[in-house]
């Protein structure tokens, strides 16, 4: 410890702060997470498109079935987010202090499959713990498509999780 009056030392020291949250919120960028938040949190309704512009992680506070847990929406995961691409290496950060990870998947992509695929990489790229996490994958934008592409959509996507996804929200949403 320094004698009052002499020389002490300076230093730089950088600080990473991780959000914490039940749940996060990862997908591609527009896989309509930036919706899914206020839909199902209690804040203010927000316009999406506001939301979309932003870079840094939302929370919101979501009661169901009389539990309450904060669900934090993580902005879209490109490739190469793992190496920095994008902001996507100060996103995954956030991801590691969730419990449970909620992977929306847009209907009306090209491939939904792939489109899991591509998010699963980069979690896994990033941390080998994060592929581990708790994962609930869910369809979303269904109300865009035919019912013809949303069950082609629906193979693809179990196929590449290898799991059933989530596809239709209101049925769940009545019992919040």
């Amino acid at each position: 410890m320094p004698i009052p009056g002499e020389l002490g030392e300076e230093r730089w020291i950088w600080l990473r702060l991780k959000l914490i949250a039940d749940a996060g919120l990862v997908g591609l960028p527009n896989a309509g997470k930036s919706t899914f938040l206020p839909r199902s949190a209690r804040q203010n309704r927000r316009s999406p498109t506001i939301l979309s512009r932003r870079c840094n992680p939302q929370l919101g506070v979501v009661n169901a079935d009389g539990r309450e847990f904060v669900l934090a929406d993580i902005p879209g995961l490109i490739e190469g987010a793992h190496e920095g691409a994008g902001l996507g290496d100060r996103f995954l950060g956030h991801v590691e202090r969730c419990r449970v990870l909620l992977h929306l998947v847009d209907a009306t992509t090209e491939h939904a499959g792939k489109a899991y695929k591509t998010v699963r990489a980069e979690l896994e790229a990033y941390a080998g713990t994060l592929a581990d996490k708790i994962e609930i994958v869910a369809l979303n934008k269904i109300d865009a498509v035919t019912a013809d592409e949303l069950k082609k959509q629906k193979d693809r996507l179990k196929r590449a999780a290898r799991k059933t996804p989530l596809s239709d929200f209101r049925r769940h949403r009545r019992r919040c």
